[in-house]
This record gives C-alpha cells, structure tokens and sequence, in this order.
C-alpha cells in the first residue's frame, strides 16, 4: 500500500505522459485498486436505486397533488370574484330601487 500522496504524483505524472518505472508503474496500479475498492465501499454504502425511484415517485404524486390543489384554489378565486361582482351589482339594484325622500 502506498500513500495517498505518493499515488496522486505518479498518477499526474502518467497523465502527462511522463515514463514510470516497472516499479512505479506497479505502485499506481496498486493505488488506483485501492482507490476502486473505496469508491466501490462508498457506493455500496449510499442509498440504493429504489430508495431514489421511491422518493422521486413522492415528489411527482406531491406535485401533482399541489398542481390539483392550486387550481381548486384559482377556480374559488374565481368564483369569489364573480360572487363579489353579484353583490355590488345586486347592492346598486338595491341603492337605485329606493326612492328618496324629499324633506320640505
């Protein structure tokens, strides 16, 4: 096993094309299996696929449910302003339609 440091230099310098000894050539090797095995712990340690396909199938029937919610609110929105303009033009019928008294 190599260290962390070790392996991140003679892998910059493979990436840049540079020559490794058999030796150092082995060595990264050795450190890209190690760093394969961790990721792979890491992955087999997050949440699995269907966790993610549950949670995102509750997202999609919540947002459907507010998408419903929002417009049963917009169609009361709209019924309340039809009803408010009923009533101040049944108040004007009602204002209109009584006669005023002359005071002498």
């Amino acid at each position: 096993m190599i260290s962390d440091n070790l392996g991140k230099v003679l892998h910059d310098k493979a990436t840049r094309g540079l020559s490794l000894s058999d030796e150092e050539q082995a060595q990264l090797q050795a450190w890209y299996d190690e760093q394969d095995a961790q990721e792979a712990n890491l992955l087999a340690s997050a949440p699995g696929i269907s966790g993610v396909s549950r949670l995102q199938a509750q997202i999609d029937t919540t947002l459907v449910q507010l998408m419903s919610m929002t417009r049963r609110i917009q169609e009361v929105m709209s019924e309340n302003n039809a009803l408010r303009q009923e009533i101040e033009g049944l108040r004007h019928q009602l204002v209109t339609s009584i006669p005023l008294k002359k005071t002498a």
